[in-house]
Parts: structure tokens; C-alpha cells; sequence
């Protein structure tokens, strides 16, 4: 699905080349009990490189620092930096000689590099002491005091809570047989809260007055205003059926809460079930730590539902990204007839 070929393509290349090919008996492989490729995951981690487009600085001037790993579990760069990627560049200001540290850790060990940044007279920083105060950051906060949620987030799947399907709507409860492609095969938006499910990532964007959430997968958007006046928090009398909802925003102390109606009813929600035009759904944000948002969903349609349930989940905070990755999904097409036998 992501960049290149769409699925269905790709499929039936894969298919007409198969069909192209002759039957050719492998004949049996030592080496498939060497444990060679396992092995390929116990490589030890490297650097690559580690340096700085300019090592001697005027006060004020800026430098780059470029790094490039291989086989990491881990990769920060201390002072200032934090967890990064494998492979990028991130532009620096130190305000005075600083040596930063690039820190690898793999299934072998761990390895570092040092680069240092002289900058014209002034006495060099102590990194020990600036790293140790990096790690009691405290949440950011806006202009306005409120906590800043803006940043990229691992996606992932909890488990409901206190579900229960009401009489009579057993039809909601989806069922997916052996050649079911998948909830996520057909590119189509994702619904609320399904879209924090997806194994990708997402980006929170935050103003003032709204807040705009990202889904790299399939490339969705919430456009969601906040801290409007109590009279304005209110939703359209008879808003248009949509795959995300209409949604509003407050704040509660340091939690913001959003709430969601007009949803069409083409989306499904967490633990496999449809729902209809009813479905009703409160969200709350929390970032305790700038590592993390604390999340919970309360779910109602009383037209599926016995009672409101709940879904909640801890979203780790990547720190590393800077923004979420394009992602083209390309395929909405029902490719398993591709596969049926002839």
C-alpha cells in the first residue's frame, strides 16, 4: 500500500509471474538449520557516522549534526536531544562548547561517538549535569498555560471495558471469515476511537483554539476547535453523517476533553462490532509526562449498547519523529477474488 505499486497491482504481477514459472523441487538446505537468519537479528549495532557540518561556532551560529546507525534497538543523543531515528540530521545552537554524545544499543552492546561543538569563548557546557536536568523535563505547556499534547505518538489496540451488546443486536457484532482481507484492506477511513488502533503513527497539532490530529493510516484528519465558550460547545442540530464525527473540545483541569457525534455508521470500533448514526463518543487527553498521553474513550449507542463502555491506553511519545510519515493507500478494491481457486 505504501509508495509504489498499489496492492492489487502488485498482487496480480505477483500472481501472473507465479503462473509463469515452473514447478522446481528445492532440493534440502544445510543452512536452514544453522539458524542464519535468526542469527541476522543478533548483528551488533554500529555507528556508522556521527558528525557536525561545522565543529567551531561564533555565539548565536547554528551547526548540524548528522548521524547514520545500523542494527539499533535504541538511538539517543545527549545533551538536548533525546531518542532519535537511525539515520537523520537535527540542527543545534549551543549556547556554549558542547560534546555531544551519540549513544547506539543493540543485542550486542552498546556503542558511542562523541562529536564536539567549540563555540568562541565561551567555557564548555558539563554534560553530565545538563543531561541529568534534560531528564526531570517537565509537560510542556502553551502560551496559555494549558499542557501542550503536540508532538507524534505510537498507535495501538486496547481492550474494551464493561461492553456489553444489547438483545437483538448480535448483527453488530462482526464476523470475519478465513479470506476476510482485514478491517484496514480497503483504505477506507477508520472511524472514532478505531483510528488510535492502527499499528502506525499519529501526530497531535495544537493552537489555542483548536487542535488538529493526524493519522498517518490512511491519512486522516480531526480538525477539533477547543476552549470555545460554553454557549458555542455545543454540535450541529442535524449534523451530515461523517466517517470521523463532528467534534468539540474543552479543557478540565490539565485533561481536554473532546466529544464526538454524526457518525455515519460504516466504521467499526474496538473488540469488533458496527454501530449506527447514534454512536456517541467522549475522549480524553492527558500527558502527565512529555513521554506519554494517557487516553480514554467512553463509547455509547443505545441502539447496540446496553451501556456506555470504556477503552483506554497509554500512548508513548516519539520523541525521535518529527512528524508522521506520508502514507498513499492506494487499494480499495476487494482483492481476495484474486486468490480463489479455479
Amino acid at each position: 500500500m505504501r509508495r509504489g505499486l498499489s496492492c492489487l497491482a502488485l498482487v496480480s504481477i505477483l500472481l501472473a509471474s507465479a503462473a509463469a514459472q515452473p514447478i522446481r523441487r528445492e532440493e534440502p538446505n544445510p543452512a536452514a538449520t544453522s539458524r542464519a537468519i535468526q542469527n541476522r537479528a543478533n548483528l551488533p549495532a554500529r555507528i556508522a557516522d556521527f558528525h557536525a557540518t561545522s565543529t567551531s561556532l561564533q555565539p548565536g551560529q547554528a551547526t548540524q549534526l548528522v548521524w547514520s546507525v545500523e542494527n539499533p534497538n535504541s538511538v539517543t543523543i545527549e545533551p538536548d536531544l533525546g531518542k532519535v531515528t537511525a539515520r537523520g540530521s537535527r540542527a543545534v545552537k549551543p549556547a556554549a562548547t558542547t560534546t555531544y554524545t551519540l549513544t547506539v544499543v543493540g543485542n550486542q552492546g552498546t556503542e558511542t561517538r562523541t562529536v564536539n561543538i567549540t563555540v568562541a569563548g565561551t567555557t564548555p557546557i558539563n554534560a553530565a549535569a545538563k543531561a541529568a536536568a534534560t531528564a526531570k523535563k517537565e509537560t510542556p505547556r502553551m502560551p496559555d498555560g494549558k499542557p501542550s499534547l503536540a508532538g507524534v505518538y505510537d498507535g495501538g489496540a486496547g481492550q474494551p471495558q464493561g461492553l456489553q451488546l444489547k438483545a437483538g443486536a448480535e448483527k453488530f457484532k462482526v464476523v470475519r471469515g478465513p479470506n476476510d482481507p482485514g478491517l484496514y484492506a480497503d483504505c477506507m477511513p477508520t472511524g472514532v476511537p478505531q483510528a488510535f488502533a492502527v499499528p502506525y503513527q499519529w501526530e497531535i497539532v495544537q493552537g489555542v483554539d483548536r487542535l488538529v490530529i493526524l493519522h498517518e493510516y490512511p491519512h486522516l484528519f480531526r480538525i477539533i476547535p477547543i476552549d470555545l465558550p460554553t454557549a458555542a460547545r455545543v454540535h450541529p442540530v442535524d449534523p451530515d453523517p461523517t466517517w470521523m464525527g463532528d467534534s468539540v473540545g474543552h479543557w478540565e483541569g490539565d485533561t481536554l476533553v473532546v466529544d464526538t457525534i454524526g457518525f455515519n455508521d460504516k466504521t467499526e470500533l474496538p473488540g469488533g462490532y458496527r454501530h449506527s448514526e447514534s454512536l456517541h463518543v467522549i475522549e480524553r487527553f492527558t500527558r502527565p509526562t512529555p513521554d506519554a498521553i494517557e487516553y480514554k474513550a467512553t463509547i455509547e449507542d443505545p441502539n447496540v449498547f446496553e451501556k456506555p463502555w470504556t477503552i483506554t491506553r497509554t500512548f508513548a511519545a516519539r520523541t525521535d519523529l518529527e512528524k508522521i510519515s506520508e502514507f498513499v493507500c492506494e487499494n480499495n478494491h476487494d482483492y481476495s477474488k484474486l486468490f480463489k481457486k479455479e
